[in-house]
């Protein structure tokens, strides 16, 4: 019996993989996991993100239904953020592989480390 070929198309692991698979895309939802926040603090607490990268990682996760966005009018605008109750039920997961990510990624490291070192030395020469 021939095995199901594996299909990136079928696969919704895959295209949720591409949702929290994004560099900013994990840091702009643990910055919302303790609930409302401005888009100002939210720039504040995630280092090295640009104004155009938090606007654009924001307006996918609201239409992926993961964040909700609140307009207060006043001058000028307040615009706040917080997790729907689908994105909060993708924090469970997220933590687990946070936590992974702490105990596990030193080991990474040193693999990646000794596969350079390998790749790196002459290639023998077969004769």
């Amino acid at each position: 019996m021939r095995k199901p070929v594996i299909s990136v198309a079928a696969c919704s692991y895959s295209h949720v993989l591409e949702i929290v698979a994004n560099k900013w895309t994990s840091l702009v939802i643990y910055a919302m996991e303790d609930g409302t926040i401005r888009y100002g603090e939210m720039m504040r607490r995630i280092e090295g993100i640009s104004q155009k990268m938090l606007t654009q990682t924001l307006k996918k996760l609201e239409r992926d239904g993961l964040v909700h966005r609140n307009v207060i009018p006043a001058v000028p605008p307040i615009v706040e953020y917080s997790l729907t109750p689908l994105g909060e039920s993708l924090l469970p997961s997220m933590r687990m592989l946070k936590e992974w990510a702490k105990n596990h990624y030193a080991e990474v490291e040193e693999s990646r480390e000794a596969y350079d070192s390998r790749e790196q030395l002459p290639a023998s020469v077969e004769g």
